[in-house]
Formats: structure tokens, C-alpha cells, sequence
């Protein structure tokens, strides 16, 4: 009996949802939204998104330490269990001496991509925002004698205007056509668009004033950098300038097989040097990768709830919520055990070192090596 109950209740849900929530057509775009400017500098929607992390970070940790205790209970006990956890993993991989050493860096690239991927879930993203024209409404008009955008109905509350989007109805199911839309080849744009300015209704596009920060390419982007920097910082601080250098600039034995005269030793000298310049290249390659993977990844989840969001709201999207929760989690251990996979790397000995001077490699450098 439960079980019908419940089978009985999603599709009430199911078809509730799709006759009366379905949103309009989702505008996708790739490029975050420009609010305002300072100067030259555009301040995108993501850059709010990630001031808003970084300042709730900071109070979620203020709130958290500001009064220790010994036996900890409540926000500092999650506060302390999640930080502890995550400082076993990491020196559970590097040792203690170097677990310690990377973990700031480590654990603050973790929290800040999981917070930022599961922030992005909430409902006040993609949703809120104030209207406008990614196009000037001149340059629309002399073009099609319209505007394109959304139609928005408009309401008053106060001293403020307000503007939203109308839910489906069972008349407007907005499968083939949709009436709070007018796109570019509407055959019909200009006369739905002058009745829409008769009636006082706004025809454009909602800038949204959150969005996810990982579905900007220069966030993604500006969090390798920071990684990039942090391996290369600790491999020349452990093996120092030359030391960390010859890993790709590695020319010893290609040197001596020219000075000397030793045809022997060319081809090793040639293949040390090739070498070198590959793991230049690949330490380079990672600053791509890195930035594509965590972007793709949210990006396409993000894609992937706005269109259920508009074509079955409810019950087929709440799956999909609960896939880019684990996404956003395991994209977020990825990005931060790599960094610190290639710090363990950074910090070992490489190409030309004399045995007798290479720090033995424990296991865990062994298996990062593997991995790389």
C-alpha cells in the first residue's frame, strides 16, 4: 500500500510539476554575466558568487574557533571532524613532515571548490537577478523590428519594481512554442513585442546575480594557478633552483658527451634532454587540464538542471541534484589530492642526482609517480 502511495504520489508530482513549474527556455551561456564595471574591470556574477564563499568561510571559521573548548560540541566539533579527517588524508599520503607542509594549501583548494560546487545547488542561483539586454534594444530593433528575450510581467511592492516569469499552464505547456519567449525568428516578434511594451512588460534576459563560480572558465583557471604556483614554490624550496631545475632543463650527460668526445653517451644525453622538456611541457599541460576538468564537470551539471528544471521540474530533476552533490564532492577531492600528488613529485629527487644524494622515496612518492 505504501509503495502505491508513492508511485501515486511522484506522478501527481510529476504531472503537477510539468503543467504548472515548468520554467522558461534556458538561456546557456558560457561566459559569466557582467553586473557593473569598475573602470575596465568587469564585476561578473561569479566574482560576487566567490566573494560571498570566501566571506562565509571566514564566519563559518570565526564562529567556529572563537571559543575552544576541550571536548568539543556543536558547529566547532563538525568544524573540527571535517579538518581532521581531511589532515589524516593528507598526511596518511604525504608523511608528516610534508602533510603538514601542503595542507593549507590543500585543504583550503578542497573547501573552497566544495563549498562553491554545493553553494551552487541552492535555489537562489541562476534565478535571481535583475533584467537587461546582453544586445542593445537599438541594435535589435533595426535588425528585426523587435526585441529578443523573455517577457516579463511586471508588479509593484512599494517603491520597487519587480519583474518574473510566469509558470507554465496547461495552455502554455511550452513543449514546441514558447509564449514568454520571443526569439530571433519568430515570424510573429513584432507584433508580440509591441503588445508586450502596450501592455508595460519587459522583453529581455535575466542576469542572474549568483552563479556557480566553477562554471566560469577563469575561476576553474585562476585555482590552477594558484596550485601551479604551490608545487613549483615547493619543489625549488626543497631541492632549490637548480636542484628543481635540472627535472627539465636536464643537459648533464648530453653536456659531457660533447665536451668529451663520447659518442656513447650522446643518445642518453639526447634522451634526458627530450625528457626534461616533456615534463616541462606536461607541468605546463596541467594548468589545462586542471582548469577543464573541474569546468566541464560543473558546467555541464549546471546545464544539465536547467534544462530538467524547464522540461520535467520536481521529481526527474531531484536525481540529478543528488549526482552533482557527489560530482561537486568528488571533483573537489580530485582537484586538491593532485595538487598534492604533484607536491610529493615536486619535492623528490629527479633526473641527474647522484643516488647517494636522492632522499629515498617512501611508498606514497612511489604511488603518486605511478599515478602521474
Amino acid at each position: 500500500m505504501i509503495r502505491w502511495l508513492a508511485i501515486l504520489g511522484g506522478l501527481t508530482a510529476f504531472v503537477l510539476g510539468f503543467l504548472f513549474l515548468r520554467g522558461p527556455t534556458p538561456n546557456i551561456a558560457i561566459k559569466a554575466e557582467a553586473l557593473t564595471s569598475v573602470g575596465p574591470v568587469a564585476i561578473t556574477n561569479t566574482m560576487i558568487t566567490s566573494w560571498l564563499i570566501v566571506a562565509l568561510i571566514v564566519i563559518v571559521v570565526f564562529v567556529a574557533t572563537r571559543k575552544w573548548e576541550l571536548v568539543p560540541s556543536g558547529i566547532q566539533n563538525m568544524f573540527e571532524a571535517a579538518l581532521e579527517g581531511f589532515y589524516n588524508v593528507v598526511t596518511g599520503i604525504a608523511g608528516d613532515e610534508n602533510g603538514r607542509r601542503f595542507f593549507p594549501v590543500v585543504a583550503t583548494i578542497f573547501f573552497f571548490i566544495l563549498i562553491s560546487n554545493w553553494l551552487s545547488l541552492t535555489p537562489m542561483f541562476n534565478v535571481i537577478g535583475w533584467v537587461g539586454h546582453e544586445t542593445p534594444v537599438e541594435e535589435q530593433i533595426e535588425a528585426h523590428g523587435f526585441v529578443e528575450g523573455i517577457i516579463f510581467e511586471n508588479v509593484t511592492l512599494g517603491p520597487i519594481d519587480l519583474n518574473y516569469i510566469k509558470p507554465s499552464s496547461p495552455g502554455n505547456l511550452r513543449i514546441t512554442n514558447d509564449a514568454t519567449m520571443i526569439k530571433e525568428d519568430d515570424p510573429e516578434g513584432v507584433s508580440r513585442f509591441r503588445e508586450a511594451a502596450a501592455a508595460g512588460k519587459f522583453v529581455g534576459e535575466l542576469i542572474p546575480v549568483f552563479r556557480g563560480p566553477n562554471t566560469d572558465l577563469n575561476t576553474p583557471l585562476a585555482i590552477a594557478i594558484a596550485s601551479f604556483i604551490a608545487v613549483e614554490f615547493w619543489g625549488i624550496t626543497s631541492l632549490g633552483v637548480l636542484g628543481y631545475g635540472r627535472k627539465f632543463f636536464n643537459f648533464g650527460k648530453l653536456g659531457r658527451a660533447i665536451f668529451t668526445f663520447k659518442p656513447g653517451l650522446l643518445m642518453d644525453g639526447i634522451i634526458d634532454a627530450f625528457v626534461g622538456i616533456l615534463e616541462l611541457v606536461s607541468e605546463l599541460v596541467r594548468l589545462v587540464s586542471f582548469t577543464f576538468r573541474l569546468f566541464g564537470n560543473m558546467f555541464a551539471g549546471e546545464v544539465i538542471i536547467l534544462m530538467f528544471t524547464f522540461l520535467t521540474p520536481i521529481i526527474l530533476t531531484l536525481p540529478f541534484y543528488g549526482l552533482e552533490i557527489f560530482v561537486g564532492a568528488i571533483q573537489a577531492f580530485i582537484f586538491a589530492m593532485l595538487t598534492l600528488v604533484f607536491g610529493m613529485m615536486a619535492v623528490s629527487a629527479h633526473g641527474d642526482h647522484e643516488e647517494e644524494h636522492a632522499p629515498r622515496k617512501s611508498g606514497a612518492v612511489a604511488a603518486a609517480e605511478a599515478a602521474h
